[in-house]
Formats: structure tokens, sequence, C-alpha cells
């Protein structure tokens, strides 16, 4: 779940390191997480903090470039950037619950078990995000046929 909200947010170089910092602050906060059960929803905004602090280093930061993807043909590199784009232009209440899902291949009930949603909810958000990611993408790809027809 931790690496699916770095991923919704960042660049593919700062993950990992995103990643290990939101473990780090969530073993040093540790004896502030009073209810075991409550420690999905408690990592959850310990990396969402954590995403938004690398965002604003990069803001004050002159470079910006791409992240590295790594799938076996340029097409599906194309393919990869361009679905990661449309995640990530999604509204913040579907983006991380459609990257748990998409990128991750986290069911419901585990969605709603590590962010402290209710499973209906993550099901709404499934639901309306999936469907918002196919037209976006559906749109994108009617686009880009356009062009390559022109």
């Amino acid at each position: 779940m931790v690496h699916a909200i770095a991923l919704s947010h960042l660049r593919f170089d700062e993950i990992a390191d995103a990643v290990q910092e939101t473990f780090c602050r969530a073993l040093r906060g540790l004896s502030r997480l009073h209810q075991a059960d409550a420690f999905g929803s408690w990592i959850g905004t310990i990396a969402r903090h954590v995403v938004r602090d690398v965002e604003r280093a990069r803001a004050t930061q002159v470079e910006a470039r791409e992240e590295p993807l790594r799938p076996a043909t340029q097409e599906h590199e194309v393919e990869a950037r361009a679905a990661l784009r449309v995640i990530r232009s999604l509204p913040k209440a579907y983006r991380e619950t459609v990257a748990m899902r998409v990128v991750k291949g986290m069911t419901g009930p585990e969605i709603a078990r590590c962010t402290g949603l209710s499973p209906g909810s993550v099901r709404v958000n499934l639901h309306r995000g999936m469907k918002l990611l196919r037209h976006r993408l559906q749109a994108a790809s009617e686009l880009k046929s356009t062009h390559r027809i022109s």
C-alpha cells in the first residue's frame, strides 16, 4: 500500500526512498499507535505526508525529468508512462485506490484494511476511478490514433 501511494504521486526514482522514509517514520512513532487495527490507515497517512514532503522538495529543485520505467519494449514504455500519467491525473479520492488495484493487484477488502476506508467507500472509489481511468485512456488512445492518421 505504501508503495502504491508513492507510485501514484512520485517519480520512479523517488519511490524507494519515500517508502523507506515512511517506514522509518512509522518505526520512530510506533509508540503513538494505540490501536493495532488502525495500523493501515496510520501508515497510509504517514506515506501521504512523506509524499507531500518529497513533492515540496522537488518543487524547489530546477531539474525536472521523467522517471525511467523499464518495460520490455519501447511501445510498452510509452503505454506504461501514459497509463501512469492518467492514474496520477485522477481526482485524489480515486488515485491511490486505483493505483493499489492496478499496480499492486490489491483487492477491495485489502485496500479497505490498509487505508482505513470502509469497504463500501473503496468499492465506490474503485468503480468511479476505474471508469474514469478507462475513459481517459480511451480518449488518449483515440487522440493518438487521430494524430497518427493526419
